[in-house]
């Protein structure tokens, strides 16, 4: 079909962008369908009118045909992309990208201009929302790493004070340290209704108001706690880049009779484990030098009997370690930090009676 002029008139009258054309003057001559949806002025609104009507000030509209006539931005006579500013009739500042060109008649003089203008909230608003899920990643792996820190430190401390007070009653303490826990939960909850926000494609806020949940950390429940015999002696490996969480689940599987060793990264696991034999693996997902999945199936070449779990500090696995793993053959229980150290000690002994079956 050949494109006739009739044929493009209506392809601009129709298009979803803005379109705007003036005389020399600065009057607007033409004006489509998409500018009257996107800035709510009728034609008969606007034909007629004085172009600055379109911008929030003079000076705007000043510089926008500045920049059509120098040479910085398209070249002399047009301007491409060019962002700036336009009012709409409810008064709402709409940032737009404008590519226009100086109209000249057959002697070269200036006789008005033409201007196409798109409407970049959209897609600012998809550039915040990229930055947001940014941030809420790293926000949400730094918080998560010290919660697990306090929540471990907790079950350690509530271990020593039901062993010093003896028959004495400690119900005052116990109180405090499920405060403690409590209080790690609503900030876990925060934190995992962030990691949502930010591996979806929109942002809310009031739907996640609301009393707290948490997935993965269920309130440990006072009274006196025994070591499961079935992990006593159990050799565990630890990978993990954090000090924190390798220091306070070393003491909390070490008080289980578990015999444990630590590592900062990946490849210093792979290391330890070549030299000395473990009975299980639990390694974080994101680390230095080399992931959780490089790690994985470094182990499995290198140990291929050996149990491997896995944790993270993320609330969804943006790197596709997990799902990698699982397709190589993981078969252990992901955990979120901060991790439930009663599920721990159940996966663990999983895994643990996977190998000597």
């Amino acid at each position: 079909m050949a494109l006739t002029r009739e044929r493009l008139e209506q392809l601009i009258a129709r298009s979803t962008d803005i379109v705007v054309a003036t005389d020399r003057k600065g009057v607007v001559i033409y004006y489509n369908d998409g500018a009257t949806r996107i800035l709510g002025y009728q034609p008969e609104e606007i034909l007629g009118q004085f172009v600055g009507r379109l911008y929030p000030s003079i000076d705007e509209a000043r510089r926008v045909m500045a920049a059509m006539r120098g040479p910085d931005d398209g070249g002399p006579g047009n301007v491409a992309q060019f962002r700036t500013t336009f009012l709409s009739k409810a008064g709402e500042q709409i940032p737009v990208a404008i590519s226009g060109t100086i109209l000249r008649d057959e002697r070269g003089r200036e006789d008005g201009t033409i201007g196409f203008a798109k409407d970049l909230r959209e897609i600012l608003q998809r550039d915040q929302l990229a930055t947001l899920g940014e941030v809420a990643i790293g926000l949400s792996h730094e918080i998560n790493n010290p919660l697990a820190v306090i929540l471990n430190q907790a079950e350690l401390l509530e271990r020593d004070v039901e062993r010093l007070a003896g028959d004495a009653d400690c119900s005052v303490e116990t109180e405090r340290l499920d405060a403690i826990r409590r209080e790690v939960a609503r900030i876990s909850e925060i934190v995992e209704r962030l990691g949502e926000m930010a591996a979806g494609d929109k942002y809310e806020t009031v739907e996640y108001v609301g009393p707290a949940r948490m997935v993965d950390l269920r309130p440990h429940k006072p009274g006196s706690h025994e070591p499961d015999p079935r992990l006593a002696g159990a050799r565990v490996l630890i990978a993990d880049d954090d000090l924190g969480i390798r220091k306070s689940l070393a003491e909390l599987l070490a008080g289980e009779g578990c015999v444990v060793d630590t590592a900062a990264d990946g490849q210093e696991a792979l290391e330890k484990i070549a030299k000395d034999g473990f009975d299980v693996l639990i390694s974080d997902v994101v680390m230095p030098r080399m992931d959780g999945y490089e790690l994985f199936t470094a182990v499995r070449k290198l140990r291929p009997e050996l149990p491997v779990l896995m944790m993270t500090a993320f609330h969804y696995d943006r790197d596709h370690v997990i799902k990698r793993s699982r397709l190589e053959g993981l078969d252990g229980v992901i955990f979120k930090k901060p991790v439930d150290s009663d599920r721990l000690r159940e996966r663990l002994v999983e895994a643990l009676a996977g190998r000597r079956g």
